[in-house]
């Protein structure tokens, strides 16, 4: 079974996907679960993105896998059919009345959703403020524009992309064949070595392939620390040379611009690659 690199496109996007989670995280998360059964997320608070470009797209993904309700807006009909069919958003409505009746309904509920609006971000924004409508969560970087000023003199938070300096890692990984089957059980050997008061990151790679969907193509994506990096990458190589892997893996393990790249084969099979 050959397996091919993991691509850059996907690579870069959950990345992209993973530094804005990482961000709503800390910027809408601060307090500690109720109790040892709750999950902490983003339930309950609205993320306004504005736009679908490749960033904000990332923005919308991050908050549905953090549990926010998020709005977005386009007049585009290109980046409105793209964002439907690659799972950003789950609506497509023509007006704000539209987008708050689903959002207030799931925002109530504490459930995830997204929304997108198909009109210019400009006339969303500006109908927003005259409705004294107030995200929780907008994207940083817009203080110039009237409406985010206005949002954050009243109190929204603006969401940094956090990127993994210092002794962060990022690890990726796949695998040649049957990933319904495989994929889980690398996850699954993930989780054994993440902290269990690591909740972002716990809840990250517990949902974010149901919202990454055919955008993340397979792959599996998370930020940790170099001796967890190294671990996860032991036991997955164990794991492999005894067989209870049966099918190639692919660990790609990135960390201050370089990247490192490990093909492991079970045994009686060959890695695509030399």
């Amino acid at each position: 079974m050959a397996l091919d690199p993991i691509s850059s496109t996907a690579f870069d996007f959950i990345a992209q996907v993973e530094k804005a989670y990482a961000g709503l995280m800390k910027a809408g998360y601060t307090g500690h679960c109720a109790a040892a059964s709750e999950e902490p997320g983003l339930g309950g608070k609205l993320l306004y993105a504005g736009g679908l470009d490749a960033a904000r797209s990332a923005l919308v993904v991050a908050g549905n896998v953090a549990g926010a309700a998020s709005l977005a807006a386009t007049a585009d009909p290109t980046a409105q059919k793209q964002a439907i069919r690659d799972g950003v958003v789950d609506f497509l409505v023509t007006s704000l009345d539209e987008a708050l009746r689903i959002l207030k309904n799931e925002i109530r509920k504490r459930e995830t959703v997204s929304v997108c609006v198909g009109a210019a971000c400009e006339a969303v924004e500006r109908e927003m403020l005259e409705r004294g409508v107030l995200p929780d969560l907008l994207a940083s970087g817009t203080e110039h524009n009237p409406a985010y000023a206005e949002w954050l003199r009243q109190g929204a938070h603006g969401v940094e992309f956090d990127s993994a300096e210092g002794s962060a890692v990022l690890v990726a990984w796949r695998v040649a064949a049957a990933q319904a089957l495989w994929l889980p059980r690398l996850d699954a050997i993930a989780l054994d070595c993440i902290e269990p008061d690591a909740y972002a990151a716990r809840r990250w790679l517990r949902l974010a392939p149901r919202y990454l969907g055919r955008l993340a193509q397979g792959v599996r994506l998370l930020r940790c620390d170099e001796t967890l990096a190294t671990r996860l990458l032991e036991l997955v190589r164990e794991r492999v040379a005894h067989g209870e892997i049966a099918v190639p893996v692919e660990i790609q393990i990135s960390s201050r611009g370089e990247s490192q790249l490990h093909l492991l084969s079970p045994p009686g099979s060959a890695v695509g690659r030399g």
